[in-house]
């Protein structure tokens, strides 16, 4: 099984505006970036529970 990479919110914020730049591209077309904006919230809460 391959090494899954949580998304950082970093990661998701840089997705976000490329799919801003290009509403034309892939990316804003098939909601990728909303995608990785909810995985990254997700991923900064699962690293949030690790901490306690």
């Amino acid at each position: 099984m391959g090494k899954h990479t949580r998304m950082s919110k970093q990661a998701a914020a840089r997705i976000q505006s490329a799919a801003a730049r290009n509403s034309d591209s892939k990316t804003a077309k098939d909601d990728f970036d909303r995608r990785a904006q909810s995985a990254g919230d997700r991923s900064d809460r699962h690293q949030g529970d690790e901490g306690e």
